[in-house]
């Protein structure tokens, strides 16, 4: 039975009432949310937002998610951990004050650096019942393996190469540390003092987001709150049936690549989707994608295939309704194991999230012609991660900071393409601070600015890249996952294809640079620069119809140079 059928067997809830509940499941995971950035220890979560924070029920459904964090974790992260630690644990069962951590390749189908941590919340008036669970999911900055940092890594082969596993194990038994599970994260990160404050930033918003839940159970009662939830479920898959049915039924496709594993760099990995509207269902089949590649630029079935469906189905239909588990009712997901979207537990995954970006952004383009006014052109869709390790000159402690690529968006109907921002996958995820990057690592950002031209020409013109220039002070190695050059963000309705991007290196002393797109710790010295290039979204519409006065604007803020002006958008422009 469907929420929308389950629905009208329930008593009815007044509307106001309604609301309330509403907004109160919100603000617990939004006050979380605000605490866990401000007592973590890592840049990671208090800067980049590199975490997601929500609650779900003892079937694992969404009962509501924070505003922040990384669309990937927040699609069904939370609810996959929240199913395996209760059959983990069937036996010995979870309890007030239990605490379970979870890394797990085979559950999550992430790299092993997200751990999520989930603690139970309890009707006190009915003997103890489990409700739901408190989730919180954090990037933790190292948990072992080959690389400092973990998932810093374009040539595993393996998962055992990437860290530990933790299967679903208690971090905390009846209220108090187990002192194991401690002592496991301790010996094997090699940042011990920055993740176990992680830990305690994540066990304290577990601990208080499950309080903060029971206290709405003293209030309204565990029935009456249940049946709100089921109600708000309801109408969310309504408006996402409502939307789906609003699109011409049909077969949809489109295709795009990713330019290689990191090992076998004259292979692409295919990305070839087909989408079904029919009648309010919408059917994504990735039947044809790549099989499992040797690289780590795998993911599993829900932390991939299934994780960028989501993402790109929300973006097309209810994007400005709440995210729970109602609004993905309408989708289904055809996708055979052995993909690299769908790849088994033992596969290399610490790139797990460097594909989604292009996957999310396939899906949008294949249902160009259903819902021309949802879509827009292609984004960069690069998680362009840049990674500098080495030793703080200063105190000569070992540090990893890891950084991922601001890019633009395509241009659609209504506008020209956004940001630089990150890719639909990492959502509102922001930069680490320069500042930061400087006190903490000894770096030195020489300058960031526009990439001219970057955008692809259209009558709504793609949003710009950047340039990113690191003057290195002192000895660091640096790793590099750069994608989507090969396949380039495309133009929509006879607009152009946006810049991809790379990254050059120029060493002290030398004339020329070297370009990059993937590399592992190549060594820097003093005097050398790294220079990334972000891509440029792509274009909407024919170059030719532009707005006279938009493209003069352009030129003068320097997002068009005069030359592209001339050639890219005027009647008789080449090709």
């Amino acid at each position: 039975m469907n929420e929308v059928a389950r629905m009208q067997e329930l008593e009815p809830i007044d509307a106001v009432q309604l609301e309330i509940i509403r907004q109160l499941l919100q603000s617990i995971p939004d006050e979380v949310e605000t605490d866990l950035t401000r007592t973590a220890f890592s840049p990671l979560i208090y800067e980049y937002k590199d975490y997601a924070v929500g609650i779900v029920d003892v079937k694992g459904r969404l009962i509501a998610q924070s505003r922040g964090g990384i669309p990937i974790f927040l699609a069904n992260a939370l609810g996959l951990a929240v199913l395996d630690g209760v059959a983990m644990y069937a036996d010995e069962g979870i309890g007030a004050g239990d605490v379970i951590i979870t890394n797990h390749a085979g559950t999550l189908g992430q790299h092993l650096n997200n751990v999520v941590m989930f603690a139970p919340v309890m009707d006190r008036g009915d003997a103890g019942r489990i409700v739901a669970f408190m989730a919180i999911l954090a990037h933790w900055t190292d948990v072992g393996g080959r690389y400092v940092g973990s998932s810093a890594s374009n040539d595993t082969t393996e998962i055992f190469q990437e860290g530990i596993q933790f299967r679903s194990v208690k971090l905390r038994r009846g209220g108090l540390p187990v002192a194991e599970t401690y002592r496991m994260i301790e010996y094997n990160t090699r940042f011990p003092a920055m993740v176990l404050g992680d830990v305690e930033a994540q066990l304290a918003g577990c601990v208080k987001g499950a309080a903060l839940f029971e206290a709405l159970i003293g209030k309204f009662g565990a029935t009456r709150l249940l049946d709100a939830i089921s109600t708000l479920w309801a109408r969310s898959e309504a408006a996402a049936r409502k939307a789906v049915a609003a699109m011409p039924d049909g077969v949809y496709r489109a295709a795009s690549f990713l330019d290689n594993d990191g090992i076998e760099l004259d292979r692409r990995i295919e990305c070839p989707v087909t989408v079904r509207i029919e009648g309010e269902r919408f059917i994504v089949d990735f039947s044809a994608i790549s099989p499992q590649v040797r690289g780590p630029f795998n993911s599993g079935r829900d932390g991939g295939g299934i994780a960028s469906a989501r993402i790109a189905f929300k973006y097309l239909t209810t994007p400005d309704e709440p995210a729970n588990e109602g609004s993905f009712a309408p989708l289904e997901v055809i996708l055979p194991d052995g993909k690299f979207l769908s790849a088994s537990a033992t596969a290399p995954m610490a790139r797990y999230s460097a594909p989604l970006g292009t996957v999310v952004d396939t899906i949008i383009h294949a249902i160009e012609e259903a819902a021309p006014m949802a879509i827009a052109a292609g984004h960069h869709a690069s998680m362009g991660s840049h990674r500098f390790q080495g030793r703080n000159p200063g105190t000569g402690q070992l540090f990893s900071h890891l950084d991922t690529a601001l890019g633009g968006w395509g241009g659609s109907h209504r506008c020209d393409g956004s940001g630089p921002f990150k890719t639909m996958a990492h959502g509102d995820t922001l930069d680490v601070p320069v500042e930061v990057q400087e006190a903490m690592y000894g770096l030195h950002l020489e300058r960031i600015e526009f990439r001219q031209d970057s955008g692809g020409p259209g009558k709504h013109r793609g949003g710009l890249g950047l340039i990113k220039v690191y003057a290195i002070k002192h000895p660091v190695k640096l790793t590099l996952t750069f994608e989507r050059n090969g396949c380039p963000p495309w133009g929509v309705r006879g607009g152009s294809a946006g810049t991809p991007n790379h990254v050059e290196v120029q060493r002290a002393g030398e004339a020329g640079c070297a370009r990059f797109l993937k590399v592992n710790d190549l060594a820097l010295l003093p005097g050398d620069r790294v220079i990334i290039y972000t891509g440029g979204g792509g274009g909407f519409g024919p170059a030719s119809e532009r707005d006279a006065a938009a493209i003069a604007l352009d030129v003068r803020r320097g997002y068009v140079s005069e030359e592209a002006a001339r050639t890219l958008y005027s009647n008789d422009r080449p090709g």
